[in-house]
């Protein structure tokens, strides 16, 4: 996902590599990101043609690199974007991830990447009731599955929320293109 959300930070405009390294950490909770996650990445990216390389002058006479995300990056960020697996649909930092990006997807891999979701949920809450129901889990394990249980039921109606904002988002757009 970092290599997802640094591609992504180009689409507001040519950036400079240390700039990418705080911005990206700040989104991960992080400090600074490490040299050795990012310009390896870039460097990548570069290779793949999906940004370029600009050496551009400093604010302090110094020469910086300058990066910048070509058509090619843009199409495969949102090809990468959209792809989403039932594989995906289990790790939270990969839905979360894409749901951060939902604006940029069409309402269908939006769509598609809620059902996922939603159905990994809904088979993970039918297996923690079996459990709670033929185990002895005991004061604790019983109250960690109880929070789980509340915690997918969060999680679906958040789902329910977002469908309910593309909604929103269609219609808003079928009004201004009728005005």
């Amino acid at each position: 996902m970092t290599d997802l959300i640094i591609l992504a930070m180009l689409l507001e405009g040519p950036q400079h590599g240390y700039r990418l390294k705080r911005d990206a950490g700040a989104l991960f909770g992080q400090g600074t990101l490490h040299n050795n996650l990012v310009y390896p990445l870039l460097r990548r990216f570069a290779s793949e043609g999906w940004v370029t390389k600009q050496t551009v002058p400093g604010e302090r006479g110094q020469k910086r690199q300058q990066y910048a995300i070509t058509s090619l990056g843009r199409r495969t960020l949102l090809e990468r974007l959209s792809s989403f697996t039932e594989q995906d649909a289990r790790s939270e930092e990969n839905f979360r991830g894409r749901v951060g990006f939902f604006e940029l997807l069409p309402g269908e891999a939006r769509e598609r990447i809620l059902g996922l979701r939603e159905n990994f949920l809904t088979g993970r809450d039918e297996r923690l009731a079996a459990l709670q129901k033929s185990m002895d889990l005991g004061a604790y394990g019983g109250e960690v599955v109880i929070f789980m249980r509340a915690q997918i039921k969060v999680e679906l109606a958040w789902c329910g929320r977002l469908r309910r904002l593309r909604s929103k988002d269609s219609s808003s757009k079928e009004g201004r293109k009728r005005s």
